[in-house]
C-alpha cells in the first residue's frame, strides 16, 4: 500500500500574512512530499512493510524508516494544527482542560512557547495528553508523542524550513504567531476526545 501526501486542508495562500503560499509550497510540497517520496521507496525496496498503517511503521521501524515515516506523519498532524482565522484562545474542553491542568491559557502559551524556542536545532513543540492530563512536550528531529505512549493534541514545527521564508531566525515570533493567528483549536478539541 503506497502512502500518499495528503490533501492540504486549506488553499496554499489561506494562511497569508501569517503563512505565505512561498512558505506552504516549499514545506508542504517540497519537504512533506520528499518524506513520502522516501518512505514508499523504502516500501518498495522492501525496507518497510507496506502493508501496515503508516502509525505501524513508525512504531516499527527506526532509522531512516523511521525519520520518513514520523515525519510523514508528523507534517500531516501540523497542517491540520493551523487553519485561516486560528489562534488565540481556545474554546470548548481544550479551553477548560488547558485552565485546569495549567491554570490559565496565559500559563499554557508561555511554556509552549518556552519550549518551542527552547528546542536545540530542528524539532518540534507539542501540546500533548499524557496520562489523562495535558502536557507541554518537544521533540528533536522525527520524534514524536505516537511513540511515548502520549496523544498529541496540537504542534508547531520549529525545522526551520517551517519559518525561515516568512520569519527569517525570529523562531519566537513564529511560535507567538502560530498560537495567536494559526492555531486551530477546532482540530484540539477533536483531538482531546
Amino acid at each position: 500500500m503506497a502512502i500518499t501526501l495528503p490533501s492540504l486542508p486549506y488553499a496554499k495562500d489561506a494562511l497569508v500574512p501569517y503563512l505565505t503560499a512561498e512558505t506552504i509550497e516549499f514545506h508542504y510540497g517540497k519537504h512533506h512530499n520528499a518524506y513520502v517520496v522516501n518512505l514508499n521507496k523504502f516500501i518498495d525496496e522492501g525496507k518497510a512493510d507496506g502493508t501496515k498503517t503508516l502509525e505501524q511503521i513508525i512504531q516499527s521501524s527506526d532509522g531512516p524508516v523511521f525519520n520518513n515515516a514520523a515525519q510523514v506523519w508528523n507534517h500531516t498532524f501540523f497542517w491540520n494544527s493551523m487553519k485561516p482565522n486560528g489562534g488565540g484562545e481556545p474554546t470548548g474542553a481544550i479551553a477548560a482542560k488547558i485552565i485546569a491542568d495549567f491554570g490559565s491559557y496565559a500559563a499554557f502559551r508561555a511554556e509552549f512557547i518556552a519550549a518551542a524556542v527552547g528546542q536545540f536545532g530542528s524539532g518540534w513543540a507539542w501540546l500533548v495528553l499524557d496520562g489523562g492530563k495535558l502536557k507541554v512536550t518537544k521533540t528533536a528531529n522525527a520524534d514524536l508523542p505516537l511513540v511515548h505512549g502520549q496523544t498529541a493534541i496540537l504542534t508547531v514545527d520549529v525545522w526551520e524550513h517551517a519559518y525561515y521564508i516568512d520569519y527569517r531566525n525570529l523562531r519566537q515570533k513564529w511560535v507567538e504567531t502560530f498560537l495567536d493567528s494559526l492555531a486551530n483549536w477546532d482540530f484540539a478539541n477533536a483531538n482531546l476526545g
